[in-house]
């Protein structure tokens, strides 16, 4: 099926007698009388993720950034999925922190196996290939079975908050990696700034004041996975149940995927679930709602399942290898998530129990790593 991008003036206004598409290639089609996002994705043959230019957003423009928030939050509550163009992360920044992560993920085992993950309260440090399985299952049995049988084909290495009084980053030795703690603890910091703009985004497209999450999540209690997918038989990757990650949702508020330019990443479709290639979009952020993002909403803003898979056009023996890096956003540790108020209808009842944000992540990576 062919990769489309929804372009940002998709859905504006129904009155519209034809949508634009941005599909692989990023050549531009037509299709007559769609007009709104909700009626464009509930279709296999439509569907696609939206691309919302975002530096409408970073404007002082009242009615550019109200536009803009509407754009992105009406991408989550259908898709669950948006790539943000203009976002304001320079591309050097972005292009130097895939050089370092690739840097680390080449050392030997020796030196990567030193740094291992040790604990879910802290998920910090490195991840050796096979040890993580992701998956939707909260049961211990079921998931050892899993990894057993099909394992994750990716190692990771996790970063924290650098100055937490509790829990401290496993970094290597600078020898080792020349500028790696200083590349990421940048990264980290660039990505909680842009984190704080689409959470205001998102409560600007609620009908909440603009910075309503600001005090929620300035205690930057987020998480910084570099990922190195390893070039694999193709053979092993399109085996039942296998990939390079199995479909999962993701736990916290938001998700930053930065891709390179091989490809596998695929979201379901939450109206048909079928899978859709995540095609990477030179320029653009991949950007996700979590799990504690949709009970705050009380789901009305969507967390989707997602997986990575052999490229959808690659037929040949081996599959590349893949890079990403993926910023996990989440609320403070000490949040309690209830319903959002203006995502609960008059007499209607929120759909799930206040939770506190550590607790829930914690939980859900304990059962996650063996």
């Amino acid at each position: 099926m062919i990769t489309r991008h929804i372009s940002t003036t998709t859905w504006k206004a129904a009155s519209r007698s034809s949508v634009r598409f941005s599909r692989a290639g990023y050549g531009i089609v037509r299709l007559r009388a769609l007009a709104t996002l909700a009626e464009i994705v509930r279709s296999d043959d439509t569907f696609g993720i939206p691309v919302v230019d975002f530096g409408r957003f970073r404007t002082n423009d009242p009615a550019a950034k109200l536009s803009t928030a509407k754009e992105v939050v009406d991408a989550f509550k259908e898709v669950g999925f948006v790539y943000l163009s203009n976002h304001g992360i320079q591309d050097e920044k972005i292009n130097n922190a895939f050089k370092k992560s690739k840097a680390f993920f080449d050392l030997p085992e020796e030196k990567k196996a030193a740094l291992a993950w040790e604990d879910p309260r802290s998920n910090r440090g490195y991840v050796q290939q096979g040890r993580e399985r992701v998956t939707q299952s909260s049961d211990a049995q079921e998931i050892a079975a899993l990894r057993e049988k099909a394992p994750d084909y990716k190692e990771s290495m996790e970063i924290g908050r650098d100055w937490d009084a509790t829990w401290k980053n496993q970094w290597p030795q600078e020898q080792d990696a020349p500028d790696f703690k200083s590349t990421f603890l940048d990264f980290f910091k660039t990505c909680h700034e842009f984190h704080t703009l689409v959470m205001r985004s998102i409560a600007l497209g609620l009908s909440l004041p603009e910075t309503f999450f600001d005090d929620k999540i300035q205690e930057q209690y987020h998480n910084l996975r570099l990922l190195a997918y390893p070039s694999i038989d193709t053979r092993l990757l399109k085996a039942e149940g296998s990939a390079r990650a199995g479909a999962h949702s993701d736990y916290g508020t938001l998700t930053f995927v930065f891709q390179d330019s091989v490809g596998g990443l695929e979201v379901q479709n939450p109206h048909t679930k079928q899978f859709h290639a995540a095609t990477p979009i030179p320029g653009t952020i991949v950007v996700n709602v979590g799990d504690l993002l949709a009970r705050w909403s009380n789901d009305v803003l969507r967390s989707t399942l997602h997986r990575v898979v052999a490229p959808p056009a690659h037929n040949g023996p081996i599959t590349p290898a893949r890079q990403s890096m993926a910023f996990f956003c989440n609320p403070n540790g000490g949040a309690e998530i209830s319903c959002l108020p203006t995502c609960l209808k008059e007499g209607e009842k929120p759909k799930y129990p206040t939770v506190q944000t550590e607790q829930y992540i914690v939980g859900r990576l304990r059962a996650t790593y063996s």
